[in-house]
């Protein structure tokens, strides 16, 4: 009878997930196991059809585990995530068994204990070959998890972790970084990975294709050289000064000699950065190597120190932006140390990502702990945490900067046209009127003989009367006959304008004071009044009705306009308002109908447009699109074909394929390089 797991969390139709109680038990014993009878494992709750019912009840499994295999070799109490060596081993160890026709009718589970490290870090490298090799987006490959609880991953530093880093900030990191093209596992090489991470070996790792991380290399000789001079000048005096300034001077012309004297990891720094068009070198810490073996390589090399284990200050931080990315943009690769190549370098690193490609601070680490482990220590998280949206400012800034010094550069290029001289036009040759000599300036010359028409025209009409201010007689207030206002609109109302007879509007009498009154709906064109019929009504009433019966209180705070206006067809904004909220209207017109209502602007929840996973498993997804969109490449899979031989042990008769033993990594990363 096998042990009993936790129910299987389903990734794809053959891929699942689960984890048995520490310690795991061995793949052979389970799968020998799993052909009793009642040996059946539970699949998580997920909505399913009959066919899928039926399918699990016939279904066979297949386990496996890397949990022994795949290791994090931890600086102090770190312990994840894994590496990208281990990601591209556990891809093709995963598509291996996938492709494997004497599994072909099982259903693959990926099993580990139960201890939260291994937990997490075996269900993060199932999660990103489901983003990666199958090419689902990273909520999509977290969704058969997003349940489960796992323990966060934590800094490379001491004591308690006040930092959290979870599976979705990894996730989310690579992806970012695969869209930008900073992570393609075609050009990627396990074997030079593994060599070059290791201490002897020179310890550095590609962040970026444009960034190094490494550390400080260590020239014994010259150390030893600079603590004599440094004690010369403190017991000699000024003579030594001198004869140490010379000294350091002529470090250049024997840099053949030191060479011969340099250690292996600088020597293999230097060669390899000869190769790989590294064009500046950043330290960060204190000197440990003469610069000059940089310089006369024809390497750059600046020095932006601060202490170990602090931050940086915004200077530093803007010097590196600048000067960094004047170097990539022209082509070459920046390489950056400090004592580790651990906490300083991952931290400015990490604002170039948040700076130049709008990483979040958890996006930039959980990728950076990724490709060089123990990336950003103790409080450079919180320090990358809280400055990221000033750093976002700066993008921004920096690219107004650019786009007005572009337009500036480009209005300065363009040539004025020239005007081309003026023809003679019809029109001012029908009129008679001469233009004046092109060599004379002259004011222009209005033609008079249609406007000299028109203003005469003009003039005869009788100019409008100003709207009344005080009434020609004194009147006494009525405040029970209601009909008074219908007087008071006939008063306000001014001259009318002389209009074709088809346009005249029509006089009704009133039927208690028997005055000839307009109406409003047959009259606005030609009216000019203190308020609009629907602003009088709202102010008498309440509402948009003048046939109510008594006035009707309402909250409605609109009061008396008291500037004059020109009525129109259309009701004020005011009246609309009240109108819509009585339910009545101004005019004995029928009203238009309303107009739709505008599609809204804010981003709407779309169904989801993905076939299920049986058949998006191998399909390009979004992530690939985008992929394809930004960087105008279309990711191939021939990583994963390539390297089997160099990262999978091929499947015999009696075993399926496995993970390659793991080279183990000797760390440079000790006590003195973490401020407790």
């Amino acid at each position: 009878m096998p042990p009993k797991c936790e129910p299987l969390c389903r990734f794809a139709d053959r891929l699942y997930f689960t984890t048995f109680p520490q310690p795991a038990p061995n793949p052979l014993v389970l799968n020998r196991l799993a052909a009793e009878p009642g040996s059946r494992p539970r699949v998580r709750t997920r909505p399913k059809d009959a066919h899928a019912a039926a399918a699990d009840e016939t279904a066979t499994y297949y386990y496996f585990t890397i949990d022994d295999q795949l290791l994090y070799l931890s600086f102090f109490q770190d312990w994840g995530p894994l590496n990208i060596a281990m990601v591209y081993k556990a891809c093709i160890l995963i598509h291996e068994l996938l492709e494997d026709k004497d599994l072909s009718p099982h259903r693959l589970v990926l099993y580990s204990s139960d201890d939260p490290k291994r937990k997490a870090n075996a269900a993060l490298l199932l999660a990103l070959f489901i983003m990666i090799v199958q090419r689902r987006a990273p909520w999509e490959a977290f969704h058969p998890i997003a349940e489960l609880e796992f323990m966060p991953f934590r800094d490379a530093g001491r004591g308690p972790s006040d930092f959290n880093l979870n599976i979705q900030d990894c996730l989310w990191g690579i992806w970012k970084a695969m869209q930008h093209g900073l992570c393609d596992m075609n050009e990627f090489s396990v074997e030079d990975y593994e060599y070059y991470e290791k201490v002897e070996n020179g310890d550095w790792n590609w962040i970026t294709p444009n960034f190094i991380a490494f550390a400080s290399p260590v020239d014994s000789a010259w150390i030893k050289k600079e603590k004599e001079a440094k004690e010369n000048i403190k017991t000699n005096g000024s003579v030594a000064a001198g004869t140490a300034s010379t000294a350091s001077s002529s470090t250049g012309s024997s840099n053949l000699a030191l060479q011969r004297k340099l250690p292996t990891p600088f020597l293999n720094c230097l060669d390899y950065f000869d190769k790989r068009n590294i064009k500046l070198v950043v330290r960060l810490n204190t000197e440990l190597y003469d610069r000059g073996t940089f310089l006369d390589r024809g390497i750059d090399h600046m020095e932006l120190y601060f202490d170990d284990g602090t931050n940086p200050t915004d200077e530093i931080v803007r010097t590196f932006l600048d000067v960094a990315d004047r170097v990539i943009e022209s082509g070459g690769v920046v390489a950056v140390h400090c004592k580790a190549g651990l906490g300083r370098t991952g931290t400015l690193i990490g604002a170039y990502l948040i700076w130049k490609y709008g990483f979040t601070a958890n996006e930039a680490i959980g990728f950076m702990r990724i490709v060089r482990p123990g990336s950003v220590v103790g409080p450079q998280q919180q320090y990358m945490y809280l400055k990221q949206l000033e750093w976002c400012k700066w993008a921004a800034a920096d690219e107004i900067k650019k786009q007005q010094a572009a337009t500036a550069l480009a209005s300065a290029t363009l040539v004025t046209p020239a005007t081309p001289p003026a023809e003679e036009d019809d029109d001012l040759a029908a009129m008679d009127v001469t233009p004046p000599p092109s060599s004379v300036h002259m004011a222009p010359v209005t033609p008079s003989r249609h406007i000299a028409t028109a203003a005469a025209k003009a003039k005869e009409i009788a100019p409008p009367g100003q709207p009344r201010k005080t009434p020609t007689a004194k009147r006494t207030l009525d405040r029970v006959d209601r009909d008074s206002d219908d007087e008071d609109e006939a008063q306000d109302v001014l001259p009318a304008l002389a209009l074709p007879a088809a346009t005249r509007p029509r006089v009704k009498t009133s039927r208690t004071t028997g005055a000839k009154n307009v109406t409003a709906s047959e009259s606005r064109p030609t009216r000019v009044t203190r308020s609009t019929t629907g602003a009088a009504n709202i102010r008498k009433t309440g509402t948009g009705t003048s046939n109510l019966p008594s006035p009707v209180k309402t909250s409605s705070s609109q009061g008396p306009n008291k500037i004059p206006r020109l009525a129109t067809t259309r009701t004020t904004s005011a009246a609309k308002a009240a109108v819509a909220a009585a339910g009545t209207t101004t005019s004995r017109r029928p009203n238009p109908p309303a107009s739709p209502t505008p599609p809204s602007r804010l981003p709407t929840l779309v169904a989801s447009k993905r076939p299920p996973p049986s058949t998006a498993s191998s399909s390009l997804t979004d992530v690939a699109s985008a992929t394809i969109k930004r960087t105008g490449t279309v990711q191939s899979d021939a990583w994963m074909k390539t390297n089997v031989a160099a990262v999978v042990v091929p499947a015999s008769k009696t075993e399926r394929p496995g993970p390659r033993p793991v080279r183990r990594r000797r760390s440079s990363f000790s006590s003195a390089d973490v401020v407790a």
